[in-house]
């Protein structure tokens, strides 16, 4: 997977840079919910300059939908020896769902993050959202067609804004999720 910021192509030294502004912002996350985060917290926590970080991150959205990127990148697809797609989808669902569910204060701004305005968010939100359709076009095999697909992205983003919103934990979303889905694979 490509790891790049999504700004600009970096070199090894600009690489470390924005590693150690996603995990200073892991930091000041954990400490300060989404609502206190800011660039320069964050800067200042990684030993960077804020001037620095903006160059690499245009929003504190823009921020936390890198990291949300990086984990969902740095996770390959569950591997099922299955033969059956509905139950090698599942996994993917699932799996997906459960990304940020340790972290709450992640999984939370990344709801608030994802649904920003800010261009670099709308890039990535392209790129995570193409990254889940090829998991799910590979799970679902034979079987994915261009409604099951999206009509299984629509029941995700739905299921992770609910618990981004706190109705429920992200494992009993991700429980919820699976039994949608599986009324809609069924045949």
């Amino acid at each position: 997977m490509n790891m790049e910021a999504t700004r600009r192509r970096l070199t090894e030294k600009q690489a470390d840079t924005v590693d150690r502004l996603t995990k200073a912002a892991m930091d000041v996350l954990a400490q300060e919910g989404f609502a206190g985060l800011t660039v320069r917290m964050v800067a200042s926590a990684a030993g960077v300059g804020t001037a620095t970080a903006y160059t690499y991150f245009s929003s504190k959205e823009h921020l936390v939908a890198e990291m949300f990127w990086r984990r969902l990148a740095a996770t390959d697809a569950p591997v099922s020896e299955s033969a059956d797609p509905t139950a090698r989808t599942l996994l993917v669902l699932r799996q997906i769902a459960m990304l940020v569910a340790d972290e709450p204060a992640l999984a939370g701004a990344v709801t608030s993050a994802l649904l920003g305005t800010d261009p670099d968010v709308a890039h990535l939100r392209l790129r995570i959202g193409a990254e889940i359709r090829r998991r799910l076009i590979d799970a679902l095999g034979d079987r994915a067609d261009g409604e099951t697909v999206e009509t299984l992205e629509l029941l995700y983003a739905g299921a992770l804004v609910r618990a981004g919103m706190g109705y429920a934990s992200y494992a009993q979303i991700a429980e919820q999720l699976e039994k949608t889905a599986l009324r809609f694979l069924q045949p």
